[in-house]
């Protein structure tokens, strides 16, 4: 009776994936649509730092290295998602890679996808690989936000059972069959994690980039600072999400996500004492 009474007073999440279904599970979904809004956010924002001198990279180039990074997301996220987090179903099914509209995908992994694209791109366009590192971390909050938003339409990566007034009924996240007023309500993580991963910093990178000489006087410093925000920001939101279902943490008591998160901190900052106790007269690798 007290679960009945605890439901009757949260909503029960009802969105449907597709913004648009041609036939019973085809069609186009809010999830890939985030991921194209967010690169096409990104080449928009390439295109203002170009043409305000912020920027090394020609209006072409841009183009180039926003092909290079969405390689490197969805590579790095697909497969950081399986080696990461199921790598079981990857060595049962290495088809699953492919089906991409089942969803999975690791930001993580797609960090590390990223890392690897604009090195990349950096050696073959003879471009500072620090400064465009800020670059690609200063595009990548639109996604994760939209990212984040996706998940919650999707009704999937739930948080943990709440008795807040904003907690959410999740039906994806009880056991088939189970009627309603017996679900418990739970944090809608998704949402704190496209603030605190997406939103601030967001905002934060856009007023250091535009408001300071930091990129052009310590190219890399913005990358390890955004790296450490969100690091910060995704621990503190694995508190209130629950963690993967069939994946046991990796050490006692702290979720995947968050072992992750420290190794990105402590690469955030790491990159910043480098950038700023490197010698002056070093230059930028």
């Amino acid at each position: 009776m007290q679960s009945g009474n605890l439901a009757a007073h949260h909503w029960v999440h009802d969105l449907s994936p597709f913004l648009w279904e041609f036939s019973p599970g085809i069609g186009l979904r809010y999830y890939g649509l985030a991921y194209v809004l967010g690169f096409l956010i990104g080449l928009w924002l390439l295109g203002r730092y170009s043409r305000a001198g912020r920027s090394p990279l020609t209006p072409q180039q841009n183009g180039d290295l926003l092909f290079a990074l969405v390689v490197g997301v969805f590579l790095g996220g697909r497969l950081g998602y399986f080696l990461l987090y199921s790598p079981a179903e990857l060595l049962d099914q290495p088809l699953a890679f492919f089906r991409v509209w089942d969803g999975g995908m690791a930001s993580h992994g797609g960090f590390f996808g990223v890392l690897l694209a604009f090195l990349w791109f950096a050696r073959s366009a003879k471009t500072n690989a620090w400064a465009l590192a800020d670059l690609a971390a200063s595009i990548t909050p639109p996604g994760l936000l939209l990212g984040r938003i996706a998940n919650f339409v999707n009704g999937e990566l739930w948080g943990n059972v709440s008795n807040v007034p904003w907690a959410v009924i999740f039906p994806l996240a009880e056991r088939p069959g189970l009627p309603v007023h017996l679900m418990q309500p739970r944090h809608p993580s998704q949402l704190y994690e496209a603030t605190a991963e997406g939103l601030i910093p967001l905002i934060y990178i856009q007023l250091r980039f535009w408001r300071s000489n930091t990129a052009k006087e310590h190219p890399g410093q913005l990358a390890g600072e955004f790296l450490a925000l969100y690091a910060v920001g995704r621990i503190i939101c694995e508190q209130f999400r629950e963690p993967d279902r069939g994946v046991n943490p990796l050490i006692e008591g702290l979720s995947r996500g968050t072992f992750y998160s420290i190794i990105l901190l402590l690469l955030g900052v790491g990159a910043i004492l480098w950038v700023r106790l490197r010698p002056k007269s070093q230059p930028s690798q």
